[in-house]
């Protein structure tokens, strides 16, 4: 079978790397593979046949004279196609998009939708959903592809998008493959990893209010910082602040050492995100014989719990009282942030809507730390680090943070956890899923369309909404 693997580039990160695991293990099974990107690669995995197709990559590279969007879409379809047809003579069996309703590229789904009168099998597998509070990568002015079939990576999305009318038979649930991750061996033990780039919704506040509580003489290190200007200003605020107040967290430590030795010095592997798609750092970390702990996204973790995964360290919020926060200033951030996200999308918010969002604030006496945005988690960090009292009340309301000076892993659960990702996450059992997807793409025709209106009204729930994780990367 001739399969096509694509996305807008192929940078190191999780999409790259589900691509190159797919593209492995489709050619060891006999498939017959062609890459398709939109930048040139530099990187040691790619070896496998590759185009790159200029016209794919993200707009803001494109330059001014690729000219207007009718025209691009038309140079992707027809470079696309040429592509196929001068690696093999005709097209592919099926070609297999990733993250194509996210807008990078705004003249791809027109492309996609051209090829697709040409006779071209679409499948199109989708990491992130613009719909979940990410207006600025949304596709406004172009309804999604029809009668193809679509790939998600979690079980939300799979109802959201059958319930938006995707027809099952359409809309298969691809997990990703985890890869076993080294620790290099005798080291010593004295971090908390958090393995990302410091973007916005991986709530990096909430790292540095850990680090209030860790035992002495460790520290919280954050690998890597961001790639954007958008989180450059914030992340360097962090930076700051962390000198400030003299905290225990390093950043940018996998610029300082490998990515197995940072592992290996790890006590225990720390995630305080509050929005993921597939979930990669819930289960990697268990194949190199350490615990996860840290915030827990039920989305998620449901799944992993599903497959056996077991979590003991995880937290649903961090209650602050409300006495220690500016109820009057939250409640104008949060009425912006919601009629900002909903005015982004080209919708009016309901009023019930914000009366709902509102309700729920006033009826508890607590507010989760992860919904609050920077600035009123730097201030909060600033009274805690000033206030042992305040230290104290957080502790006691806070179960989590309360033990975390003197949490020991579960070896026998870390040991029973590997089993479990091993068994559902590794590469046989997802070949076999990919597999059978590619097997109803090529046979079951499918007649569906995604009503874009209720699928932003399922993910835009304001309940959930977080200041931190909206409409950013």
């Amino acid at each position: 079978m001739r399969v096509v693997l694509m996305h807008y580039h192929l940078r190191r990160g999780g999409v790259t790397s589900v691509l190159l695991n797919q593209a492995k293990m489709l050619a060891d099974a006999g498939y017959d593979i062609l890459i398709i990107s939109g930048e040139e690669v530099d990187d040691d995995r790619l070896v496998f046949p590759y185009v790159v197709v200029k016209e794919l990559k993200y707009d803001r590279y494109r330059s001014d004279e690729a000219g207007s969007r009718q025209e691009v879409s038309a140079l992707i379809a027809a470079n696309i196609m040429k592509a196929m047809k001068n690696h093999w003579g005709q097209a592919a069996d099926i070609l297999h998009v990733h993250n194509p309703l996210i807008q990078k590229n705004d003249a791809l789904i027109s492309a996609l939708k051209t090829m697709q009168r040409e006779g071209i099998r679409l499948l199109l597998q989708n990491h992130d959903l613009a719909e979940d509070f990410r207006p600025d990568v949304y596709i406004s002015d172009d309804d999604y592809p029809e009668n193809c079939h679509y790939g998600v990576i979690n079980r939300r999305c799979f109802s959201f998008m059958h319930r938006a009318g995707l027809n099952s038979s359409g809309l298969h649930l691809l997990a990703n493959e985890v890869v076993p991750v080294e620790a290099a061996p005798n080291m010593e033990r004295t971090r908390f990893l958090y393995p990302v780039r410091a973007i916005r919704r991986k709530n990096i506040g909430e790292v540095l209010l850990m680090s209030l509580f860790i035992p002495k003489g460790t520290t919280v290190a954050v690998t890597l910082p961001p790639t954007t200007d958008k989180d450059e200003g914030i992340y360097r605020n962090w930076v700051n602040l962390v000198n400030e107040l003299k905290l225990p967290v390093e950043f940018e430590a996998g610029l300082k050492s490998s990515f197995s030795e940072l592992v290996g010095s790890s006590i225990a592997v720390l995630t305080t995100s509050v929005k993921e798609g597939f979930g990669f750092s819930y289960l990697e970390p268990w194949t190199a014989g350490r615990a996860v702990i840290g915030r827990r996204i039920d989305y998620v973790c449901r799944d992993f719990e599903e497959a056996g995964v077991q979590f003991d360290s995880l937290y649903s919020s961090i209650d602050i009282p409300m006495v220690y926060l500016s109820v009057p200033t939250l409640k104008q951030k949060m009425e912006s942030a919601l009629a900002s996200t909903y005015k982004s999308f080209g919708v009016k918010a309901p009023s019930y809507v914000n009366n709902m969002m509102l309700d729920d604030i006033f009826s508890h006496d607590y507010f989760d730390f992860g919904r609050l945005d920077e600035e009123l988690q730097a201030g909060l960090l600033r009274t805690l680090r000033a206030n042992d009292a305040v230290l104290s009340d957080i502790a006691a309301i806070n179960p989590f943070l309360a033990k975390l000076s003197r949490w020991a892993p579960n070896e026998a659960l870390i040991s029973q956890n590997r089993g479990h990702v091993e068994n559902t996450y590794g590469k046989d059992y997802i070949f076999n899923t990919l597999k059978q997807t590619y097997d109803q793409v090529m046979n079951v025709p499918v007649k569906h369309k995604i009503s874009k209106s209720i699928l932003l009204e399922l993910f835009l729930d304001p309940l959930k909404m977080s200041l931190v994780g909206v409409g950013y990367e």
